[in-house]
């Protein structure tokens, strides 16, 4: 599992785009034949832009006009990485389409994934703090330093809690829970040489398991019969 340094030495321009929020994040590392700019001794990229519009049109925006300042195109990007999850779900899967199109466009270009709440708690550094995230149902996303991601009831909360800011909610927030920052510029910075991500060939959003499916048999509903 490669540090954000590591991608950074081995691919010349990384696009990481996190959607994850009600804030689509969207950071471009590119460095010239010399590595003068966003080379892997340096922790932040070339340039970051926030929309705090739907992923759907935000997303887009912001990749068209992060690419366009440094005179790139898609198929000109080496590897991309993304926010595979916990969040929302609608704005993860809209990344991973945008994804697997870019992938007909350049298809030998890495592909990487990382987790969000992996990303906060790593960050924050304090081993014992819950990272949350509703995973509906009346269910909770919970990751520790050094621990797996989680999914567990609300009782099962305990100890200090915190949320990443602006992350959706559904379901009423556990007592006591703070709000930490989601900036994936500072976050970076802090975990540049953290294990954080995975390849991957199929972008999707993260689920707990595999979706499981009901045959559908058709039948004619009756009246009950009488006992």
């Amino acid at each position: 599992m490669p540090s954000l340094r590591e991608l950074l030495a081995a691919h010349p321009s990384l696009l990481l785009i996190d959607s994850a929020s009600a804030r689509v994040q969207v950071g471009l590392w590119s460095r010239g034949p010399s590595g003068e700019s966003g080379d892997a001794n340096k922790s932040g990229p070339s340039r970051w832009l926030v929309s705090d519009t739907e992923a759907s049109t935000g997303l887009f925006a912001c990749v068209e006009t992060i690419l366009n300042e440094r005179g790139l195109r898609i198929a000109d990007v080496n590897a991309f990485a993304f926010c595979e999850g916990p969040g929302s779900v609608l704005g993860i899967r809209t990344a991973a389409v945008a994804l697997r199109a870019w992938n007909v466009i350049n298809p030998s270009a890495a592909l990487y994934r990382y987790q969000s709440l992996d990303l906060v708690a790593r960050a924050l550094g304090r081993p014992g703090v819950n990272v949350i995230a509703d995973a509906r149902r009346d269910t909770w996303h919970v990751a520790q330093l050094g621990s797996a991601l989680r999914r567990v009831a609300p009782v099962e909360l305990q100890g200090e809690l915190v949320m990443p800011e602006h992350f959706r909610h559904w379901t009423a927030l556990p007592a006591g829970v703070a709000t930490t920052p989601y900036d994936l510029a500072s976050l970076l910075e802090t975990t540049v040489d953290a294990d954080l991500f995975r390849a991957t060939s199929e972008p999707d959003a993260f689920m707990h398991e595999d979706p499981s499916y009901v045959t559908w048999t058709p039948q004619i509903h009756q009246a009950p019969r009488p006992a």
